[in-house]
């Protein structure tokens, strides 16, 4: 019973989740504190508040609304995916397409008996196996 659940936490997925996790974590610290420490008081500066909006509520019929701290968690939102967006995202999306490789487009047809789509120069379905003929190019000069 013991040794099931030794395999299973040494288990390289079980592993490799819990760093991402953690890192994940530290990374969302280090965001949040950029955010906090300087674009939210830069967004003060241009509304001419403190950055600070908790204390903002407005009173209908002696019941209070304190959307001071929604602004806060709004702002907050919008900066941090602004922040995730334009330095994380936004690099690794084109280090992606300059660096890695880029697959060829297969030409793709659906399979006759499933309509799974298959490779046109496929002779059997990935989905159900069926036997297909496969589709000869364009200008192919077929065997004699």
């Amino acid at each position: 019973m013991l040794k099931g659940f030794r395999d299973f936490l040494t288990r390289g997925n079980v592993v490799d989740m819990g760093v991402g996790i953690v890192i994940g974590s530290a990374f969302t610290a280090v965001v949040t504190g950029f955010v906090k420490a300087f674009l939210t008081p830069l967004v003060g500066v241009v509304v001419g508040a403190t950055g600070d909006f908790s204390q903002y509520s407005f009173t209908v019929l002696g019941v209070t609304f304190p959307y001071g701290q929604f602004l806060n968690v709004l702002i907050a939102f919008v900066l941090t995916a602004a922040v995730l967006y334009f330095c994380v995202v936004l690099p690794v999306t084109r280090a992606a397409t300059r660096y890695l490789p880029k697959k060829p487009k297969v030409a793709k047809r659906p399979c006759p008996e499933c309509l799974t789509e298959i490779p046109e120069a496929a002779s059997r379905c990935s989905a159900c196996t069926a036997q297909v003929d496969p589709v000869q190019p364009v200008g192919a000069v077929v065997g004699r």
